[in-house]
């Protein structure tokens, strides 16, 4: 196999939620699950930053969720590839820190069956008008609700990709029309319909519900702005897994308030946690969740499995999984 262990730096920060940890245990518990290959290997484990230069020196792999980037070739002349603990990288980039030699892969592939849960509960919230319902039992006020089933109704996903998928897998499974809008147009089950991003101005006319998956770049930011929220018909919904940049808050907080749109579940935030005095908190018919839909205690499990899987193409000379573009940042 290898003539040298191949050193494997794990890099966490405390300040992050133990569900995103690199611990001893958790890579011990993955070496045992894949014996044959973790016997290449010589692990470090470090946290902010404490190690994280000596380790550096000898590395040839890193998993962290912000590598460190000045000056990095210098720093790590053996550094091959870089795995980050997201499926996002906007807080990457632009990638003009990482050598051209270094492969960077990320976890796409981790979220799709809890954002299917998630998104099939949003779904309903949404078509039962729960936000409002919350938002009058907050005010101690008795006002009945009432709805038509989902089924038929219209879900548009903007992006397509595992969380877009999963998604449409939700609304498929609700037995909804799916619209989806990707950066290609090219059709991918289960969408019935699927639009390019330079036609998403006649895709959101048709949508009961919205569902914003798609990642942070330069194309995407902004793009369900105030004027494509006044296209949503009025009682539709939306929901945000994707990136808060891509949805204007501001204006979907002065729809949810007039009563223009029925209701919105938020899992991001520019700020995160978000601030005890964001006017979201008190934004009427509005669900917060504190970046919870896609993510469950199994996660950095997930992530060493699919990393040990990548180590055996890596040892072999194939193309990794997951390799980011550094031109389309995602």
């Amino acid at each position: 196999m290898m003539s040298e262990k191949l050193h494997l730096h794990l890099e966490s920060s405390r300040k992050r939620s133990a569900l995103f940890h690199l611990t001893e245990e958790k890579w011990a518990a993955a070496a045992k699950r894949h014996k044959p290959l973790a016997k290449n290997v010589r692990v470090t484990v470090g946290w902010d930053g404490d190690i994280l230069d000596d380790a550096l020196r000898t590395a040839d792999v890193m998993i962290n969720s912000s590598p460190p980037r000045e000056n990095l070739r210098e720093r790590a002349p053996r550094l091959k590839w870089i795995q980050t603990t997201g499926a996002g990288v906007d807080q990457l980039s632009p990638f003009d820190w990482l050598p051209e030699d270094i492969t960077l892969t990320n976890n796409s592939g981790a979220h799709g069956a809890k954002a299917e849960d998630s998104c099939t509960m949003s779904l309903l919230m949404l078509n039962a008008g729960l936000p409002e319902v919350l938002t009058n039992q907050r005010e101690r006020r008795w006002q009945p609700i009432f709805s038509t089933p989902i089924e038929g109704k219209t879900a548009v996903v903007i992006g397509f990709g595992d969380l877009g998928q999963a998604a449409g897998r939700a609304a498929k499974k609700l037995d909804m029309e799916l619209i989806a809008v990707t950066r290609s147009g090219k059709h991918t089950r289960p969408a019935d319909v699927t639009y390019p991003v330079s036609r998403i101005d006649r895709a959101l006319p048709k949508a009961d519900f919205v569902i914003v998956t798609t990642p942070l770049t330069a194309d995407t930011r902004g793009l369900i702005s105030r004027e494509r929220l006044g296209l949503l018909k009025r009682g539709a919904g939306l929901v945000n897994i994707g990136r808060a940049p891509v949805v204007d808050y501001a204006a979907l907080t002065v729809k949810l308030v007039s009563g223009d749109m029925g209701g919105a579940v938020l899992d991001v935030f520019d700020q995160e946690p978000l601030p005890a005095d964001s006017p979201l908190w008190t934004t009427p018919n509005l669900v917060i969740m504190p970046h919870i839909s896609c993510d469950d205690p199994r996660y950095i499990d997930q992530l060493l499995d699919t990393w040990f899987m990548n180590l055996e193409r890596f040892m072999k000379g194939k193309a990794l999984r997951n390799i980011v573009d550094r031109r389309l940042g995602y």
